[in-house]
């Protein structure tokens, strides 16, 4: 019998660990909820608490919590005046990276593993990390960053604090449903190594800075950046399905389709797919939600590949008016509540994460002297 240990090309299908965070088997679930139902039914603050604490918080829970959010959505002085001196080529992503560890240097249980200091850790980034991407947009455009308002949930003060002016009801729904469905993921690249950095017994900010750094990839975060390119780049309704099959046909790689554990389709595109074509119908640009329809009617005739969640992200963000550098930070702002809650399940049981490597260099070599080689 062989003694070589089973190999997998990444890691498909390995069971690399345990958690009571999230499950995709019989369709996602946070903390045994369907996400479906927590889309219809909860705030994106409420699915924050339930990743963080476990459990849905009841009324008296959720405003305690909301509050010590408000309390934190503030950023030291020297990070504000880093994000308004980074070169103009700086990437939203990289500046938040950036933010995330300058934000290790003035929070006081930075050092603190423990349960309880890595809670207090997970509220103040999951409220920092918004107030750091509006506000390094904002700088990006030469105005002012606008302070976020205590009354304002974490979505709808996104939003406010972007662009200056109060999102609808329908926006506020519409991006909290987005952000309901990139919170959490199970062992996702972003999630993976957050876990990894923390097994060696770092810290949250540092984690969060690894986690950042994977999003950063196409093929995970920055996905939902390139959704409007290949809308666009079809030619609209009329063309879509063309050049839909010739890309295919030059095996080029589309962007929103296909998922590693999703086979038979991603449940949280389905989900969020009405609300990018609502917010369509509210901006003029139906054309695009159209073409979308024919370019996944041909993936899924031709390729039996089906949307993933950054495909009607993507569009819905569009939708929105919201700048396509942004979209991954979006992604970020929300998925910061997964990266905690896996940080803390970790931490709380830890066992170093160090898998084996198949070995398939030179074979054994003695080392013969300088002059001899």
């Amino acid at each position: 019998m062989s003694t070589t240990p089973a190999y997998s090309p990444g890691l498909e299908g390995v069971i690399a660990g345990e958690t009571a965070i999230s499950t995709i088997t019989d369709g996602l679930r946070y903390r045994g909820y369907p996400v479906g139902e927590l889309s219809e039914q909860c705030s994106f603050d409420e699915v924050a608490y339930l990743l963080l604490y476990g459990n849905l918080p009841n009324a008296k829970e959720l405003g305690q919590f909301q509050a010590r959010i408000a309390t934190a959505r503030r950023l030291p002085l020297p990070l504000r005046d880093l994000l308004q001196s980074l070169p103009k080529w700086t990437l939203p992503l990289d500046a938040l990276r950036s933010a995330v560890s300058v934000l290790a240097h003035y929070d006081q249980d930075m050092a603190d593993n423990s349960h309880d200091a890595n809670l207090r850790k997970a509220e103040r980034l999951l409220a920092q990390l918004p107030v750091a991407v509006a506000d390094h947009f904002r700088f990006s455009k030469r105005l002012h960053a606008v302070p976020a308002r205590p009354e304002l949930a974490h979505g709808a003060n996104f939003l406010y604090m972007l662009r200056g002016a109060e999102a609808t009801p329908e926006e506020v729904k519409a991006f909290d449903v987005s952000l309901i469905l990139y919170a959490e993921h199970e062992f996702n690249a972003s999630t993976f190594a957050a876990r990894t950095i923390v097994s060696t017994q770092s810290d949250l900010h540092s984690a969060v800075c690894g986690a950042i750094g994977a999003l950063k990839g196409a093929l995970h975060g920055g996905a939902n950046e390139k959704v409007m390119d290949v809308v666009k780049s079809s030619g609209g309704l009329a063309t879509a399905a063309k050049w839909t099959k010739d890309a295919l046909a030059r095996k080029e790689r589309i962007m929103g389709f296909g998922h590693r554990v999703y086979k038979a389709g991603d449940v949280r595109a389905e989900i969020l797919k009405g609300f990018a074509r609502a917010a369509a119908a509210k901006a003029g640009t139906l054309e695009w939600e159209d073409t979308a329809d024919t370019i996944e009617r041909v993936m899924a005739d031709e390729k039996k590949m089906y949307p993933n969640l950054d495909w009607p992200a993507g569009r819905l963000y569009h939708a929105l008016g919201l700048e396509i550098p942004i979209y991954t930070p979006i992604f970020a702002i929300s998925r910061v509540a997964g990266w905690s809650a896996h940080v803390i399940e970790q931490l709380d049981n830890n066992r170093l994460i160090r898998p084996r490597s198949l070995y398939v260099g030179p074979p054994a070599k003695t080392v013969k002297p300088l002059e001899e080689r």
